[in-house]
């Protein structure tokens, strides 16, 4: 399984709904807030981000929340 990394902040309705999404498909994913953290907010411009939810997979970023782009980004199958 790729490395997830979910760039997200209090307050974010998007941020909530991926937290929700990547938790319901069983994904394991390591949870960074760019308010309380000044190294994930590095991490975040580095991606050339400056909005959450911003998701990583692997190489693959994502800046906002798509649920479709986001399943194929995990490898999952949809119908």
């Amino acid at each position: 399984m790729k490395r997830v990394v979910l760039y997200s902040q209090p307050g974010c309705p998007p941020c909530s709904a991926a937290k929700r999404f990547l938790s319901a498909r069983g994904v394991e994913f390591e949870y960074k807030d760019v308010q309380a953290d000044p190294a994930a907010l590095q991490e975040l411009a580095a991606l050339k981000s400056r909005s959450t939810p911003t998701i990583l997979v692997g190489e693959e970023v994502m800046i906002g929340f798509d649920p479709e782009r986001l399943d194929q980004m995990l490898g999952v199958e949809t119908v």
